[in-house]
């Protein structure tokens, strides 16, 4: 069966060859692992460890009494060597618990989560759990729904839309097992009557392994090639043909999206305890040996690319996540947090702008036609260079998925999404709400 797609978008060259034939590798633990206590949206996580202290692997070190949260739990076995404040990978300073770790330990084994309350969401709460395909929401809060708003609909994101990236694709073909339990698991949790493995139609191999274990119940769907066929509202509109209004949720529309990785990582949590500590980690681009790595986190950053080949002379950039979306990374020694799902380096070719400087808008109005969210980038962007916030919220702003998909069609090379993002930053900070 296949679905289908979503207004606008854009087809930038995938570049995933070099990796999704790369099975999975498991990396290394490195001597320091420096475990942030925000790899989440919402409330940080206060130490629950002190420097001296010994942690076991799975041992929770960081908590916080929030809804909007998810515990922190030790990667690996070793010595607290100190509470650090240092720089994360979204380039903010965030309190770290830092972990020289010990030179013997078993690899497999773990303390298991404790959830403090019954349920699946319970457990996904005590595990850490949060959306690995990039967003970081805590995932025990998306398993308990309102009751106003009832799920009929569970959505798996497989379409891994941006470029180079192809950890979740390697998850697919090497664990189906595992995400169509997750998916099985999430469905029995809010009660909803259609489960959906969404993949885009450039992973065939991905629905052919994801089918032969789906068995009854559990629909996979090929969807369209398209970016951002995998942004939230547009794989529900390509999947149901329901359409979220503007500052809603998927709830809304009786739908719930979570990433194939995270539905994986949610199965291994309620069968055996396993809290989310490693994840699958693509590393590609300018770099010796690209491929497809599960990774400790708090991982440097380096240590990862050091695996990978270390960078090749050509690199000029380095990136966390796909180009798309992700932000240069400053510090190469930054940790790997639950919420990265790749590191690319870029050619100077590749970082480089179409032009030498940005042009003023000639109105051709490739960003609207581009636009997966029918909004008028230009007309945003103007505003918010000149500071003109009112324009800026007429436009609807914060409905923005920052997918990038403007700047990237932009002939003139305007700084489209840095300008969006500084719009809905600004109407945030002014307590406006969509």
């Amino acid at each position: 069966m296949a679905g289908g797609t979503f207004h606008g978008g854009i087809h930038p060259p995938d570049r995933k060859a070099a990796t999704s034939g790369a099975q999975i590798e498991r990396a290394p633990l490195p001597e320091r692992l420096t475990v942030p206590m925000s790899q989440h949206l919402g409330a940080p996580c206060a130490p629950l460890v002190a420097k001296g202290d010994h942690v076991l692997r799975g041992q929770v070190i960081g908590d916080v009494d929030a809804m909007i949260s998810a515990p922190v739990h030790a990667p690996a076995a070793g010595e607290v060597t100190g509470i650090v404040t240092a720089l994360t990978p979204g380039g903010i300073r965030s309190v770290c618990v830092v972990i020289a770790v010990d030179a013997e330990q078993d690899r497999d084994a773990f303390v298991p989560v404790v959830p403090s309350r019954a349920g699946v969401d319970g457990v996904a709460r005590a595990a850490g759990l949060v959306g690995l395909g990039g967003a970081a929401f805590p995932s025990a809060v998306k398993l308990a729904p309102s009751k106003h708003t009832p799920i009929d609909t569970v959505i798996l994101n497989g379409c891994e839309c941006e470029p180079y990236l192809t950890c979740d694709h390697r998850v697919m073909l090497e664990a189906p097992e595992r995400v169509v339990a997750g998916a099985r698991l999430i469905a029995e949790a809010v009660g909803a009557a259609r489960t959906v493995i969404a993949v885009e139609d450039n992973k065939p191999d991905a629905v052919e392994s994801l089918r032969a274990v789906a068995g009854d119940g559990v629909e996979v769907l090929s969807v369209r090639t398209r970016y951002p066929q995998g942004a939230e509202k547009q794989l529900i509109f390509a999947v149901t043909g329901r359409s979220v209004p503007g500052g809603k949720l998927p709830a809304t529309v009786g739908c719930l999206v979570h990433n194939v990785q995270t539905a994986a990582a949610l199965a291994d949590a309620i069968e055996t305890g396993l809290p989310l500590i490693e994840r699958v980690v693509t590393v590609s681009g300018a770099v010796g040996r690209p491929g497809n790595y599960r990774v400790a986190l708090g991982t440097p950053v380096s240590a990862l690319l050091a695996l990978a080949g270390g960078l090749t002379p050509a690199a000029a950039r380095v990136i966390a996540g796909g180009p798309m979306t992700a932000q240069p990374l400053g510090d190469l020694d930054v940790p790997v947090v639950k919420g990265m799902s790749g590191i690319v380096a870029l050619t100077a070719a590749e970082a480089a702008p179409i032009v030498d400087a940005d042009q003023p808008c000639i109105r051709c109005g490739r960003c609207v036609e581009a636009c997966p969210m029918l909004l008028h980038p230009y007309a945003i962007a103007n505003y918010a260079d000149r500071r003109m916030w009112d324009g800026c919220e007429r436009f609807f702003a914060l409905d923005c998925i920052e997918c990038g998909c403007c700047s990237y069609v932009c002939p003139t090379n305007r700084p489209l999404l840095q300008l969006l993002r500084v719009g809905k930053a600004a109407l945030m900070t002014k307590g406006v709400r969509r």
